[in-house]
C-alpha cells in the first residue's frame, strides 16, 4: 500500500489539467465495468436477478470491532481518523479482511466535504459535531462558495486505493449526506432532538433555507461524481434527519433538494446506482422511491413485505433490527430469512435497517454475513 501511495502522489505532482484528464479516463473505465462484470451488489442494485441477496452493513467499519478500537487509540482524532489516506483505507478494510461483505464503505462522515464549500467544523468525541458559526442569515450565506474537490483529495485516493484493494471480490461504495441533513448541522450547530432552529426557518426565513439547500444540492452532486469518477461503484445518499420532517414538509425541504441531486449526478454517470436511505422513513416510502434513486433503503421499523409492495419493483436495502445481533445466533437466523423470504429474490440488498451499534459481538456480524452467503435466493418463498 505505501508503494501505491507514492505512486498516487507522484501522479498528483504532474500538470494538474492531463492528470485530472487521465484520472478521470481511467477511473470512469474502472467505474463503469460490463454489466455481466459488476458485483454482486451492483447487479441488485441495477433491480437484477441474483443468485443470493449481497450483504453490507452500514458502519460495519466502526468501534464494535477490535481492530478499530486499536487503531482509534493510535489515532485518538476523529478528522485524523477520517481524512489520512492510509487510515481510512485501512478502516474501510477491516471488516472486509475480517468478514468479506459484499459491499466495502468509504470509512468518512457526511460532513467531510464542508470544508470545502467554506463551513468549518469540529467533532468533539463526547458532543459530536460542532460548528462555531452556523448559518442564519443571508450575510452569513455569503460566505459558501462552489465545492473544492482539491480539498477533498484523501477521498478521491483513497476510492481508489480501495478499488484496487478489493478488486472484483465486492463493490466499493461512496456516501454522501443529503442536503437537508446537511443543512440541520449547518443551522443548527450541532447534533440536534428538537431542529427548533431549522424548522423555524422554514417559516420565518423560506428564502434563505431554499439558497442553502440548493447550493448544498450543487456541491452534493459534485462530490457524488467526484467520488464515482475515483472509483466508487455505488453511492449511498443519506437523507438521516429527513424522517423528523413532517411528510407535507418533507414535500417542500427535502424531496425536490434530493432530486436535484440524483437528476444532476444520472445526467452524467446514469450508471451507477444511487441508494437513498432515510431514518424514520415509514411514512415517506412512496416519495422516497419516487425521487429517482435506483435503491431505497429501509430502517428497521418497516415490514419489508409492506415495502415491497409500496414500492413495486424498486430495489431495497435492508433492514434486520441491529439489536438482533446481541441476541444469538438463532434469533440473527430467523430475523435474517424473515427479511430475505419478504424481500424475495431480486433487487435486494440485505443490510440493517440502522448502522452497527456500539457493542455488537463481533462474531454476531461474521454470523450474519456468513447466512447471508449460504441463504441463495432459489431456496427463499416470496412472502
Amino acid at each position: 500500500m505505501q508503494q501505491q501511495m507514492q505512486q498516487l502522489r507522484s501522479s498528483a505532482a504532474r500538470p494538474a489539467a492531463s492528470s485530472r484528464r487521465a484520472v478521470v479516463v481511467r477511473a470512469q473505465a474502472a467505474a463503469a465495468p460490463a454489466v455481466a462484470d459488476a458485483p454482486l451488489m451492483v447487479r441488485a442494485a441495477r433491480g437484477e436477478a441474483t443468485e443470493r441477496a449481497p450483504c453490507w452493513m452500514m458502519r460495519q467499519a466502526g468501534r464494535y470491532q477490535a481492530a478499530y478500537r486499536e487503531l482509534a487509540r493510535k489515532h485518538p482524532s476523529f478528522r485524523e481518523r477520517s481524512e489520512t489516506t492510509e487510515l481510512i483505507v485501512d478502516i474501510s478494510l477491516q471488516p472486509f479482511r475480517s468478514f468479506k461483505p459484499d459491499g466495502v464503505i468509504l470509512f468518512s462522515d457526511i460532513l467531510t466535504p464542508l470544508p470545502g464549500i467554506g463551513v468549518p467544523f469540529e467533532i468533539d468525541d463526547n458532543k459530536g459535531p460542532l460548528l462555531d458559526n452556523p448559518i442564519r442569515s443571508k450575510e452569513q450565506l455569503k460566505q459558501l462558495h462552489k465545492l473544492d474537490l482539491s480539498q477533498l483529495q484523501f477521498v478521491g485516493e483513497s476510492l481508489k486505493l480501495l478499488r484496487q484493494e478489493v478488486g472484483d471480490q465486492a463493490a466499493v461504495l461512496g456516501f454522501v449526506g443529503s442536503p437537508w441533513t446537511l443543512a440541520t448541522y449547518i443551522i443548527e450547530g450541532a447534533s440536534s432532538s428538537l431542529y427548533k432552529t431549522i424548522k423555524s426557518m422554514a417559516y420565518s426565513e423560506p428564502a434563505l433555507l431554499d439558497a442553502l439547500l440548493s447550493h448544498l444540492a450543487d456541491a452534493m452532486a459534485d462530490y457524488i461524481r467526484f467520488q464515482i469518477d475515483s472509483g466508487a461503484q455505488c453511492v449511498q445518499i443519506f437523507d438521516s434527519w429527513g424522517g423528523q420532517l413532517p411528510p407535507s414538509q418533507w414535500d417542500k425541504w427535502s424531496g425536490p433538494y434530493l432530486r436535484r441531486v440524483i437528476e444532476s449526478v444520472k445526467s452524467t454517470h446514469p450508471s451507477t446506482p444511487l441508494t437513498l436511505y432515510a431514518n424514520g422513513s415509514g411514512g415517506l416510502l412512496e416519495r422516497l422511491g419516487a425521487t429517482g434513486a435506483d435503491v431505497v433503503g429501509l430502517d428497521w421499523t418497516v415490514d419489508m413485505a409492506d415495502a415491497r409492495r409500496r414500492l413495486g419493483s424498486k430495489s431495497v436495502q435492508g433492514n434486520v433490527d441491529p439489536t438482533v445481533l446481541f441476541c444469538g445466533e438463532a434469533a440473527i437466523e430467523a430475523a435474517v430469512r424473515d427479511v430475505l423470504s419478504k424481500a424475495g429474490g431480486k433487487g435486494h440488498i440485505l443490510n440493517l435497517g440502522h448502522g452497527v451499534l456500539v457493542g455488537t459481538p463481533e462474531e454476531a456480524v461474521a454470523h450474519m454475513f456468513a447466512l447471508s452467503k449460504s441463504i441463495k435466493a432459489a431456496e427463499l418463498v416470496t412472502a
